[in-house]
């Protein structure tokens, strides 16, 4: 009887732009034949045809082409296994590292199911990793630019003029970049201002409006995309999230299925407090910052807004700012927006928390920009509009919590438990929840504040 392990070749490949180093194992570990090709979609798609067998694994690391090499591999092999190079460099170091050594380790650590693999994202996932990715790239790029321009000023010891507030003009407001564009145009507006400074300004404004303009047509398109994924929208109801923020998290995570808690979730992004123990000492340090760093970004500026929000993540952050640095309370509540997060993704349930007036916004703003249908408000033509407030004055609704849901067809929330229950009426948030399930009148030159009865 034959040894059904007896086919099985393990297959280590050591990926670079430029080439690709191979070793390929028998199930005892012996080298059956080692080599070298292009990194080409036509060399790959022949060493698959010619020299590997529909039974063999495959691993290699993940690297920025590896996807594009599974995917030509995988309709040839068994198994394409993508491993994580830091944990994999962790396990098998060696003083002497050459891509023959690598491919051979590669093989030994599949061969002995010994190989911290990667979660293989499916193509919407890689769609939007690429696609905020390049986001990234493009706002890297336009600070570059903003830099330098305040730098090209600096070196001239020329100061902008100060704004109506009697504060440094911003120089990227409208009046600024006004102001910008006339120093670099005009000869008079500045006797500091020589030609060659002028010529420095005129060309970064230049490829400032390109990367502007290319970041906004991005913009559209992921707008586009966000307003098919219900997913987005629901993230969207936490604050501070914006339909960026809400893609970039989701492509950092993928598949949320694939962490069994929310703790799990939080440490992937790098959000965990890193701990050292030995003995009977344990020191809880800083975050690990292991992880996707653009969407740990994204979430820390969301929860900058966070200290004036008036519900449960606002009192978190302020209590937390009153005993350490503000800092501290920013990366604490990021982290506290991921659990929330992964709660809300895994019950498909949107933030029973959040308010009505800017959550409609955000919600809407999407809608139109994704070229979705426009709603109508306001009064029908030809009645008259009358103040709901007893001091007159143009007053507007604003809709309650479930029904700025039910309009963005969201999924409705779930009932608040009693434990949950008593820690808002503890913290004194009772009435801030009552009050988000009814709608609030509120004058348009006052809209953060209710119309009060006399």
């Amino acid at each position: 009887m034959s040894d059904p392990h007896a086919t099985l070749r393990f297959v280590g490949l050591d990926v670079h732009k430029r080439q690709i180093t191979f070793c390929i194992l028998d199930p005892t570990g012996n080298v059956l034949q080692r080599g070298q090709f292009p990194t080409t979609r036509d060399a790959i798609t022949a060493f698959a045809q010619s020299q590997l067998r529909p039974t063999d694994h495959v691993a290699l690391e993940a690297t920025t082409n590896s996807w594009a090499v599974v995917d030509l591999l995988e309709p040839h092999l068994a198994r394409v296994v993508v491993s994580n190079p830091l944990t994999t460099k962790a396990i098998a170091s060696a003083k002497i590292k050459t891509d023959k050594i690598d491919a051979r380790v590669l093989a030994d650590l599949l061969r002995a199911d010994y190989l911290p693999t990667v979660w293989q994202p499916d193509s919407l996932t890689r769609q939007l990793r690429r696609l905020t990715s390049r986001r990234a790239g493009l706002c890297a790029d336009r600070t570059a630019v903003k830099n330098r321009l305040h730098a090209t000023l600096a070196m001239r010891l020329i100061v902008p003029p100060a704004g109506p507030d009697a504060k440094p003009l911003d120089l990227f407001s409208v009046k600024g970049l006004a102001w910008l564009r006339n120093a670099a145009a005009s000869a008079n507006s500045d006797p500091h201002l020589d030609d060659e400074t002028r010529a420095a300004l005129a060309s970064d404004l230049r490829l400032l409006d390109q990367v502007q303009s290319e970041l906004d047509a991005l913009d559209n398109s992921l707008a586009q995309l966000a307003y098919q994924q219900d997913r987005v929208k629901l993230l969207m109801t936490l604050p501070g999230f914006d339909y960026t923020t809400a893609i970039g998290l989701l492509a950092a995570w993928g598949d949320i299925s694939r962490f069994k808690d929310a703790a799990h979730a939080t440490s992937y992004l790098g959000l965990a407090p890193s701990t050292r123990q030995s003995d009977t000492r344990c020191y809880h340090g800083p975050i690990t910052k292991r992880g996707n760093s653009h969407a740990r970004w994204l979430l820390v500026q969301a929860a900058q807004h966070c200290d004036k929000h008036p519900g449960p993540l606002g009192l978190f952050f302020r209590r937390l700012a009153k005993k350490k640095d503000r800092n501290v309370a920013v990366v604490a509540c990021a982290r506290k927006l991921a659990l929330i997060a992964w709660h809300m993704l895994t019950h498909n349930e949107p933030y029973r928390y959040a308010v009505p007036a800017a959550t409609s916004t955000k919600l809407s703003r999407l809608r139109i920009k994704a070229g979705g249908p426009k709603r109508k408000g306001g009064n029908p033509k030809g009645v008259k509009a009358v103040s709901r407030s007893p001091q007159g004055g143009r007053t507007r609704t604003i809709a309650a919590l479930p029904t700025v849901y039910q309009r963005e067809a969201l999924p409705a929330m779930r009932p608040i438990k009693p434990a949950e229950q008593r820690v808002l009426d503890q913290n004194g948030l009772a009435d801030f929840v009552q009050n988000l399930q009814q709608p609030q009148t509120v004058r348009r030159n006052l809209k953060t504040q209710p119309v009060t009865q006399d």
